[in-house]
């Protein structure tokens, strides 16, 4: 088992070799496939966007096995988000879990735009992802943000990236001891969909900001 902070500076390094298209990993897969039959250790979990730009495992370069992601549009944490970080936490004893973003989220937009302009025939289903966005982003709009639409869905991103790793922080009995007693980290992370560069800025110890 690796420790957070050395699963943190193995998925910068991942990432910056993915930034400068020197990936080692990706074409590794087909020869580790038969090694994980028997089990896996993955060395951080993720909990990213559903977004199909923004792939886990390619962002950081990472193969087979590396990586324990968790998708949902939006980033938004539910119940069975939550099982699944406790699920592999314990399981496997992995001790960093990132929550990841990205640039211009359509999740987050549709949230923003259905706070402005409220409507009736958006999907229950739909509607559930929204719910669990508009907290962290409503009180945006009572800003002069609000007057910057760019601006204003930058700022919402990290908003409700910053919500959802404290979510996982706060809302699960089982990770805040975790935390406390076990080494377990939970930092937020936003991907540039422009620069494919991975910016960990909630929650990381500060000899790694």
């Amino acid at each position: 088992m690796i420790t957070a902070t050395e699963a943190l500076e193995r998925l910068r390094a991942g990432n910056g070799r993915f930034v400068s298209d020197s990936e080692q990993n990706v074409s590794t897969a087909r020869k580790h496939r038969s090694e994980l039959v028997v089990g896996q250790e993955p060395f951080a979990i993720v909990l990213g966007c559903s977004d199909s730009r923004v792939p886990a495992e390619l962002v950081f370069d990472q193969g087979l096995g590396d990586l324990f992601v968790i998708r949902v549009a939006g980033n938004v944490v539910a119940p069975s988000q939550v099982g699944s970080v406790e699920f592999a936490a314990e399981r496997f004893g992995t001790r960093l879990v990132v929550v990841m973003g990205h640039s211009t989220c359509g999740a987050v937009q549709a949230t923003l735009e259905e706070l402005e302009r409220p409507s009736e025939s958006r999907s229950p289903n739909l509607r559930s992802i929204v719910d669990r966005i508009w907290p962290s982003v409503q009180g945006l709009l009572a800003t002069d943000l609000r007057h910057d639409p760019d601006a204003l869905l930058e700022n919402a991103i990290r908003a409700n990236i910053r919500a959802s790793a404290d979510h996982l922080r706060h809302g699960s009995q089982t990770l805040e001891q975790m935390i406390q007693k076990d080494g377990l980290l939970v930092v937020g992370a936003e991907y540039s969909l422009e620069t494919g560069i991975v910016d960990f800025f909630d929650g990381v110890p500060t000899q790694h900001s």
